[in-house]
């Protein structure tokens, strides 16, 4: 996981600095809205992806194993779950001593709180394949080396999906025949849905970034010879991996000692899915396995996919910009397609990062506390202030360079970007990530706004109706704006959603187009509902329509506005009508059908302890 790598810390060392406060047993008794949220979690967590009762409704989930004190830790996710919120339950990797009192602190209370309401759970787990590199094995047989082997003979510590197969099975033993995760099973012995959520990058051999394969990998070369093209390469090497991933989830499944883990166990790979990046450079496909058979193979193995939905704060991407993970992530639209065409089960989430490493951000800003953070990216900074911001701060936190920038980074704007990937891909789960010392205070105001808008979802009950049975509306008025290198068979493929305005920018657009203001739409009725996966209704963004053929139609029309507040917005429902609309920054949602543009929210949402649909 970006930044870098996610470090998985075992629980000698993890555990040494997490919080041995908080509820003894007993001390988590729970509350009547964690019981009846808790019912409402685990029906829509078990229903499948598009069945009868369309999408299921959303969690909000997290990285953060908690297991550092001040963090996202035990009293932080029971207390969302006793007062009502929509989570997705999240633990680390059950490891160390089990007999250890902080042992008990942390795994122990979790897993009786989540047994206690029946909630599905997911854990936290490293890239488990990693190990396969290791001295261990770079000393031992070839034969047992699942890495690279170079021409000249030498063992590099990448895995190779030309490797042996045999020692893909060693995880199972490691991560799950342990003491730690035997007790994890004793202590809750029948959840509903174990999600097995990996990190999802080993080191591991690419099929062009590394150079040419036949220069790189022995035993590539020796299979294939020389001259074949970019695509066969893309293919071998994807085939390698749907080979070598299912035996290692075999072993790990049946080393679970309790009948309803195996049973109910699903693996979900960080970034398992296809390149958002697809068509923005002309280098694209060198970070893609896309063959004529397949976008991505990801959903040929893995269970569940979360991708990252990332303003990363290594590359130029702005949340207001044409390259931005909205315009980026409407290329996963016709691949969640795919994706249940092969799975029809395939367990989809998106990962959430906004960029900022907390201690780069406080610097940044000078902030002294938390409420100082808030404020002053709320407020903006001085010319002089943007000055003199060290750079390497910057290059650290997206928030600074917004800021340096002369904008301002407020929870308003976090939510109005978090609120469009929501709708835009109605995903299982959105699952925030925050390095795993990150405090919660400073970014808590910033988590929260995703734990509102997943709870918006559940208790709004026109927009519970669209997430469950609305039909995402194409914008087939103009492309989608990455078109480099597009094989002809995607030619077809609608991957616009994004409304027209009356604030858009001419055309043409480069990446680093500002998007005043991004809207979409989904449509019930008149034959465009129940497409919960497809792209909607599609038609020309600058004609009324046929307002005959709209009769029974709803719209409801999405849009935030990155930078301000922006009021009287001329927003086009394609193949039907234009209408004005304010679109805060937060964002807002509007109904609209032939007679009437009304506001959905913001409004009157009931509370978290109403009761659900």
């Amino acid at each position: 996981m970006k930044p870098g790598n996610l470090l998985f810390c075992a629980a000698a060392a993890t555990l040494a600095a997490a919080w041995i406060g908080g509820a003894a047993r007993g001390e988590d008794a729970p509350t009547a809205a964690a019981r009846r949220v808790a019912r409402e979690i685990r029906r829509e967590a078990l229903l499948p992806p598009n069945g009868p009762e369309g999408r299921p409704l959303p969690l909000a989930s997290h990285w953060n194993a908690g297991t550092v004190r001040n963090t996202f830790d035990a009293d932080h996710q029971i207390g969302l779950i006793q007062a009502g919120h929509h989570i997705l339950p999240w633990i680390g990797w059950p490891s160390g001593d089990p007999h250890d009192e902080r042992f008990d602190a942390y795994f122990g209370r979790l897993l009786r709180y989540f047994q206690a309401l029946e909630l599905p759970i997911s854990i936290r787990g490293t890239q488990w394949n990693a190990m396969l590199v290791g001295q261990e094995y770079r000393d031992g047989p070839e034969s047992q080396w699942a890495g690279v082997i170079s021409p000249d003979g030498k063992r590099v510590p990448r895995l190779s999906p030309f490797g042996a197969v045999q020692p893909w099975q060693d995880p199972a033993a490691e991560y799950v025949g342990t003491a730690a995760m035997k007790r994890a099973q004793a202590i809750y012995p029948e959840p509903p849905l174990v999600l097995l959520v990996s990190n999802n990058e080993p080191p591991d051999l690419r099929w062009s970034k590394h150079g040419p394969l036949e220069e790189i990998s022995k035993r590539y070369l020796d299979r294939y010879g020389k001259g074949r093209d970019d695509p066969f390469r893309r293919k071998v090497v994807a085939e390698g991996w749907m080979e070598r991933y299912p035996v290692m989830f075999k072993a790990m499944r049946e080393a679970f000692v309790s009948d309803a883990w195996r049973a109910n166990l699903r693996f979900v790979g960080y970034g398992a899915f296809g390149p958002a990046h697809l068509g923005r450079w002309e280098g694209w496909k060198v970070y893609s396995l896309i063959t004529g058979e397949w976008t991505a193979p990801d959903w040929h193995y893995w269970q569940g996919g979360s991708p990252s939905y990332y303003t990363n704060n290594w590359d130029a991407n702005r949340d207001h910009w044409v390259f931005s993970t909205q315009v980026e992530s409407m290329n996963w639209v016709f691949m969640l397609d795919e994706a249940w065409r092969v799975n029809p089960n395939f367990w989809f989430e998106i990962s959430t990062w906004d960029g900022n490493e907390i201690d780069a951000w406080m610097k940044g800003t000078g902030a002294e506390t938390p409420r100082d953070l808030v404020q002053i990216s709320r407020s903006g900074l001085s010319p002089e202030e943007r000055g003199s911001v060290d750079a390497k701060l910057a290059k650290k936190s997206k928030a600074m360079q917004y800021l340096v920038d002369g904008q301002t980074y407020p929870p308003e704007r976090a939510a109005g970007w978090v609120q469009f990937g929501l709708w835009l891909l109605r995903p299982r789960a959105v699952r925030e990530f925050r390095g795993h010392a990150t405090p919660l205070a400073p970014v808590e105001p910033y988590w929260m706004e995703t734990v509102k808008a997943v709870d918006r979802v559940w208790n709004n009950e026109p927009l519970a109706e669209f997430w469950r049975r609305g039909a995402l509306v194409a914008n087939t008025a103009h492309p989608h704006p990455y078109q480099v290198g597009i094989p002809p068979e995607y030619a077809t493929i609608p991957r616009w959603y994004c409304l027209d305005t009356n604030l858009d920018p001419p055309r043409p657009w480069d990446l680093t187009t500002n998007l005043p203001v991004f809207a979409l739409a989904l449509v019930l009725g008149g034959g465009g509902a129940g497409d919960a996966g497809g792209a909607g209704d599609a038609g020309d963004a600058g004609d009324a329509g046929d307002m005959g053929a709209a009769a029974g139609r709803r719209w409801l029309v999405y849009a935030h506005a990155p930078l301000a507040d922006r009021c009287g917005v001329e927003v086009a429902i394609p193949g039907f009508r234009k209408i004005t609309v304010d679109v805060p920054r937060r964002g807002a949602f509007y109904l609209v059908d032939d007679h009437r543009v009304a506001t959905v929210w913001p409004g009157q949402d009931r509370s978290a302890e109403g009761p659900a649909r």
